[in-house]
């Protein structure tokens, strides 16, 4: 569903301060797969999820989606494939703008364009039904703007919106990590949900170690902009932290130095 080839990415090529991010990586994702990434700081791993978003053209090597060769295709274009959930909760909704009218918008993203604008009943009654799945309330706020609502609120109102159309890949850059303990889980929670509802195709990068092991059915472990590990569904079980630092160490010749990682 989604290869990876060669991809290399050298930010300031040329100059002083050039930096390889990407090192040749390889990788092939499988329709229904949900990958958890795990790296310390500096391992590329947002570069790898802006490298296939398109935020900006790889330094070198191919990136496909579904068939679709996209490397050299601009972000927007690339959107119709990607549902994305940032780690800002600012970044998902439009703040100005109701939780109905932000549902509207991602809604009706891929329908044809016309000049209505107002939200029917129809619209306002599925918007209720989704929401009140998400059992935070929100259905009962359809009219509120979102910069009312909670970080944990915003992200998963974000995850509906991301998945309203069943995206071909949707990304997932930190989305819990500036939530507090209790919220994370809640936002993870939802997320596992959708992703297995949808039968969507995820990648979710993030920093705690036991997530990484107990979501998804396949890990990357990602160091100076290499993949140096990737575990199947299979080699998780039975897998814990401590196994997961031992593995880390033997991979890569050194030990995990971040304290992030290491203390949540």
């Amino acid at each position: 569903m989604l290869k990876l080839t060669g991809v290399h990415q050298i930010f300031e090529q040329g100059t002083i301060n050039e930096k390889h991010v990407l090192n040749g990586i390889d990788l092939d994702v499988a329709e229904n797969d949900f990958i958890t990434i795990i790296g310390g700081n500096g391992a590329g791993k947002s570069t790898l999820l802006n490298a296939i978003a398109g935020n900006f053209i790889i330094t070198d090597g191919k990136i496909e989606i579904d068939g679709t060769d996209v490397t050299k295709m601009p972000e927007y274009k690339r959107a119709k494939y990607i549902g994305r959930v940032f780690q800002d909760p600012r970044m998902g909704t439009a703040t100005n703008m109701t939780i109905e009218e932000n549902l509207a918008i991602a809604y009706r993203r891929a329908k044809p364009r016309t000049l209505r604008w107002g939200i029917n009943e129809k619209e306002r009654r599925y918007f209720k039904e989704i929401l009140a799945e998400l059992d935070l309330g929100l259905e009962n706020r359809l009219k509120d703007k979102t910069r009312f609502l909670s970080g944990g609120q915003r992200q998963a109102l974000t995850l509906l919106m991301a998945s309203f159309h069943q995206p071909k890949l949707l990304l997932l850059d930190e989305h819990t990590a500036a939530l507090d303990p209790k919220t994370a889980a809640k936002v993870l929670d939802i997320t596992v949900k959708i992703v297995e509802e949808h039968k969507l195709t995820a990648m979710m990068v993030t920093h705690n170690m036991r997530d990484a092991l107990r979501i998804g059915n396949r890990l990357i472990m990602m160091n100076k902009g290499n993949c140096i590990l990737n575990i199947n569904a299979e080699q998780k079980k039975g897998l814990d932290v401590p196994d997961l630092l031992n593995m880390f160490e033997k991979a890569s010749g050194e030990k995990m130095e971040n304290d992030r990682m290491l203390l949540d």
